[in-house]
């Protein structure tokens, strides 16, 4: 039986950060590749935190994926849902950064989004003994843009509920990796019947729910167990059950935002897992679990690459007593 306890569905890729800030695509003269893809992310920043996770996602018959695949082992992933293609291969992405370091997707060099090999994943290769133990299935929504992977994600969802775990959506809006951004919306809307907690950015929250109140967006999900709205240096909101919040960013040197989310969302994670589904409805302990998940996400920006600079759970708690 597997001890993982946090299933990680989506995409794996090497984001190539530019090297030169604040330049556009065609005036940055160099590229360094660093592991990332928001779910991978996500299952490396809770293995580092110390709560067991695994990734479901799909990778090339090549080198970029075979990287990949060793990195997560060598993190402790789980990895017996990773599926290999044959002919498509792994997903690169290409991201420019402002002179403050804030990030925003470029493209995918002379390739078509839906050429890569993260779209093919099979709903009917999904292993179930990894929902059989797991507490958490974390997903995003870039897979739905996709047919075949958008009916794996499906598959997780069913599986999900048919063995009891809490689903969580980071909505994780990337339009540049639709083909068609017009079609995005009412797929997102049409998983949210599935969810427990919902992950947004404030501009997602904008953008789908025209308010960036978390208590507004929990009343109109209206069956969901807690909303988290992030707001990068601005900080965070949230609404666990009956507890409200906002809590403000913590100050670091940022260097690098990429994978920042991914990591407060694994922080979050870790602490329900700690902490037990009911701490949610204390407020003293959900604030608490907020706060953690905040002082992850701050610390995942003070050296570049999303999985690279993640910290562990003694860093975290070091960094936490050193503010009070």
């Amino acid at each position: 039986m597997s001890n993982v306890r946090v299933l990680c569905l989506g995409e794996i890729l090497f984001d190539c950060l530019a090297d030169q800030l604040g330049r556009s695509l065609e005036e940055v003269e160099s590229w360094t590749p660093y592991p990332g893809g928001a779910p991978a992310n996500v299952a490396c920043a809770s293995v580092k935190l110390g709560t067991p996770a695994g990734f479901i996602g799909a990778v090339g018959e090549d080198e970029p994926g075979n990287a990949l695949v060793n990195l997560l082992q060598f993190v402790g992933v789980d990895t017996k849902g990773v599926q290999r293609h044959a002919t498509a291969p792994t997903r690169q992405v290409y991201v420019v950064r402002s002179m403050s370091g804030e990030r925003s997707f470029a493209g995918f060099g002379d390739r078509d989004t839906a050429e890569f090999a993260d779209t093919q994943l099979k709903p009917e290769l999904l292993p179930q003994s990894l929902f059989q133990s797991a507490d958490f299935l974390v997903l995003g929504t870039l897979e739905l843009a996709y047919p075949e992977s958008e009916r794996a994600t499906h598959r997780a969802l069913k599986l999900a509920e048919q063995f009891d775990l809490k689903i969580l959506l980071d909505v994780n809006w990337r339009p540049v990796f639709w083909n068609d951004p017009d079609l995005a919306l009412p797929k997102i809307r049409e998983i949210f019947k599935y969810i427990d907690f919902i992950k947004l950015s404030k501009e997602e929250a904008e953008l789908i729910f025209d308010t960036t109140d978390p208590g507004a967006i929990n009343y109109r999900l209206n069956s969901v167990e807690g909303v988290l709205v992030t707001d990068g240096d601005q900080g965070c909101a949230y609404c666990l059950g009956e507890n409200e919040g906002h809590l403000p960013a913590f100050s670091v040197p940022v260097i690098d935002t990429t994978g920042a989310g991914d990591t407060f969302l694994a922080g979050f994670i870790h602490q329900v897992c700690q902490n037990g589904i009911a701490g949610l409805r204390d407020p003293h302990t959900a604030k608490k679990i907020v706060t953690y998940a905040c002082a992850s996400g701050a610390l995942n920006t003070i050296k570049p690459g999303a999985i690279a600079s993640q910290p562990t759970d003694a860093e975290v708690l070091a960094f936490l007593e050193k503010q009070s």
